[in-house]
This record gives structure tokens, C-alpha cells and sequence, in this order.
């Protein structure tokens, strides 16, 4: 089975997962993927199948003969789709020989567009995989797992030498907390490797320092006929305060820009809510943002009255290029194998996180490789059966640079 096929078996299971609940998994649906993969791994023939009680599903390759005292290497996808858009009912289009043109997203009036999406003329002439414009569909990270396995099937197929091989499938990553939950004890591999990027060829190792900052607005809320010299409105307040952070958000930066992400806001006269994300990749930087939050609620309070504003700040992960860097090796060698398929590494840093992230500061560095998806998280998601297959390829190829270290 190539992985594009099992993309679209996949993708039929909705995976949500939900923000705000305290339990992993968040979502009882991600119980029914993580079966299927149980199930099959067992048919593939692999050894130590396990399905935990976080929904994290396990597997083991081990090492051919002779192959014993390699290192062994793990390989890790999520199975959960982003809550903020829809994965129910996901209905795939696929379009074989693409155009690389404008291409309708079902009766949906949207449309994949080269004006919005350059790369799209790139993709000309292959087998073009997108949703109807109604859901997203779920090749983050549904196509990491596709990838994987059909590399663990093609390993046994071929007969290829390699040392012990780990996997394992992760709930909640879109929302932070399936990574928490991997038995490190299990997997037993000293590095790894996430498979939930972008476009062919990426490998990414740094990552944002990330935070959550919950602002809460304290108004006083009285009849607005007599509210002069009374009434505190806190929406007003609250668009004050965030009038006070610098104008660093998402949508004018880029690269290795950090910023202040206002993602929700909610509230009445008498109290509002704030929630923020606050990135950089800059550990000092991070700090310092931090520390701009919490001027600007003593700017609050030193206006309004103490106790107008507050904010409840808590780290929710940290940049893995401190604890890539001891083992570059992990870097060179998807390297390595990306450029014997003749494809061009492309190195930059992630303007997110990755379950890696936490991964590598629990001890097991983990970078990121390539699912060869694009437009992730929306209506617009899309991937080609012809890059999924050479993602493949190089998921064997790292393989095979471990066995070649021996």
C-alpha cells in the first residue's frame, strides 16, 4: 500500500482534537484511529504493538541481524487534526496529473489559487490530494503516519538492513499535550525523529519558546444613564491594554520575528478576558515578552486601580535547538539522505512547535522532517501522492545512515 492510500483511509476517521479539556485524549473519536493503527501494525508483523492508556499508540521494528548494536532511531506522527477547523466528514479530492492552475475546492466557491499558493505550478503533473473546501484534511499530521508505516512496510518487504526502529502515534498535539504522555521507557531510542512538517525537503530543528498569557479585566458595570464617574467599562480597558503591547503579531512577522498573538477575547462591561500566545526563538527575547505583559498590567492598575488587571503567564514549551545541537548528527544525516534522493534540505526554524519540542527537553531530541503537505489547519490543506512517496523514501534513507554508522 503507498502512503497516499493510506492518507485516504485515514483522513475518513475524524481525529479533533479540543482545546480546554484536561484529559489525554481530549476527543474519544481519536480512540477509533489509534485502533486502526494497532491493528495494523500487527498485520505488518512488528513487534511490541501497544496501545496506551493516553490513546498513544506504539510499535517496534527490530534490528536485523547484525544490526543489533546500531542505534537505534524512533519515529513519531500525531493522529489528532487541529480543533479550529472542522475534520468531520473529510471528503478528499484527488486530482491526478495536475495542472498546477486554479483548481475549485468542490461546490465549496473556494479554490486553490497559485496567486495565494505559489508553489502550486511547482506541483504540475502530479496527483494533486485536497479537501472539498467544507473541512481540513488532515494530512497534519494524518500523512506523517501514512509515511511511517509504509516505510516500516517497505524496511520488511525489501529486506533492508537497519537497527531497531520505535514509532509512535501521539494524540493532542494540536493542543499541546500528547507529547507529555509518550513512555519514553517503551520507545527506548536515545533520538528521534517528529514526521510533521511542510514541503519536501524540510528539516527543522528550532522552534519558538512559547507561553500562554491569560488577561483578565476587572470593570465596574452600572446603569449607563448614571455612569459618569462610575462605570469602569472593561472591553474599553481591554482594548487599552492591548493597545499597550508592541505591534509585533503574526501577521507582520516572519522568520525568527517573535510575537504577541491576541487569540480570543471575550467578555461584558463588568469583566473581559485576554488570551494570549507570546513566541520567540530567542530565550531572552521570550523572557522579555513576558515581562511586557506584565508592564502593561501595571500600567493598567496604575490608571484604573490596583486589581483592574491581571495576568496569569505559564510556559508552554521551549526551543529544541539547545538540545539538538549535541547531537547535530541527527541533522546531518537527514541531510544526507535527503540530498542522495537529490532533494535540497531546506533548514529553518519552526514559527510554532512540534511534539519534539517537549520530546527533546524530556530527554530525546527530536527534530522535524517533512510530510510534503501544505496549507495545514484550513479548507486550502493539500499534498501529492508523489511527494508523500519521496518522504518515504527519505524516512528510509535516515534509516539506512543509522545502519550505516554502525
Amino acid at each position: 500500500m503507498t502512503a497516499a492510500e493510506r492518507l485516504l483511509e485515514y483522513v475518513k476517521i475524524s481525529t479533533d482534537s479540543a482545546e480546554g479539556v484536561a484529559k489525554s485524549p481530549t476527543t474519544e473519536r481519536q480512540w477509533d484511529l489509534a485502533r486502526r493503527l494497532q491493528a495494523e501494525m500487527e498485520q505488518l508483523g512488528l513487534d511490541r504493538v501497544r496501545l496506551g492508556e493516553n490513546c498513544t499508540v506504539y510499535g517496534e521494528l527490530p534490528a536485523t541481524p547484525g544490526y543489533e548494536e546500531v542505534q537505534p532511531v524512533g519515529f513519531l506522527a500525531h493522529m489528532d487534526t487541529a480543533p479550529a477547523f472542522s475534520g468531520e466528514g473529510v471528503r478528499p479530492q484527488v486530482i491526478e496529473n495536475y495542472d498546477g492552475g486554479t483548481l475549485a475546492l468542490g461546490t465549496s466557491g473556494l479554490a486553490l489559487d497559485p496567486t495565494r499558493f505559489p508553489h502550486l505550478p511547482r506541483l504540475r503533473g502530479k496527483t494533486l490530494i485536497t479537501t472539498d473546501g467544507t473541512t481540513l484534511l488532515g494530512a497534519d499530521d494524518k500523512a506523517g503516519i501514512a509515511e511511517i508505516l509504509t516505510m516500516l512496510e517497505r524496511l520488511i518487504e525489501q529486506k533492508l538492513p537497519h537497527g531497531r526502529v520505535a514509532v509512535a502515534f501521539t494524540p493532542d498535539e494540536e493542543v499541546g499535550l500528547g507529547a507529555h504522555g509518550v513512555d519514553l521507557d517503551w520507545m527506548k531510542t536515545p533520538v528521534a525523529y517528529t514526521v510533521d512538517g511542510g514541503a519536501v525537503g524540510e528539516l527543522e530543528y528550532e522552534t519558538f519558546n512559547a507561553a500562554a498569557a491569560e488577561v483578565t479585566i476587572e470593570g465596574v458595570s452600572v446603569h449607563p444613564g448614571s455612569a459618569k464617574g462610575i462605570m469602569r467599562n472593561a472591553l474599553l480597558v481591554a482594548m487599552e491594554f492591548n493597545a499597550l503591547l508592541p505591534g509585533e503579531i503574526p501577521a507582520n512577522t516572519e522568520g525568527y520575528e517573535g510575537f504577541y498573538h491576541l487569540d480570543r477575547m471575550s467578555g461584558n462591561v463588568a469583566r473581559a478576558t485576554l488570551g494570549y500566545i507570546l513566541r520567540d526563538h530567542d530565550r531572552a527575547k521570550f523572557e522579555s515578552r513576558k515581562q511586557t505583559v506584565e508592564q502593561a498590567v501595571r500600567a493598567i492598575n496604575e490608571k484604573y486601580g490596583e486589581g483592574t488587571a491581571r495576568a496569569e503567564i505559564s510556559d508552554t514549551y521551549y526551543n529544541m535547538e539547545e538540545k539538538i545541537r549535541p547531537h547535530f548528527y541527527l541533522i546531518e544525516r537527514a541531510k544526507a539522505a535527503m540530498e542522495k534522493l537529490g532533494v535540497e534540505p531546506v533548514v529553518s526554524p519552526v514559527r510554532g512547535g512540534t511534539d519534539g519540542s517537549i520530546l527533546s527537553f524530556r530527554g530525546m531530541p527530536c527534530p522535524n522532517l517533512c510530510t510534503g503537505g501544505y496549507g495545514f489547519h484550513g479548507p486550502w490543506e493539500h499534498i501529492t501522492a508523489e511527494d508523500m512517496e519521496t518522504c518515504v523514501k527519505i524516512l528510509m534513507g535516515i534509516v539506512a545512515e543509522f545502519a550505516a554508522a554502525k
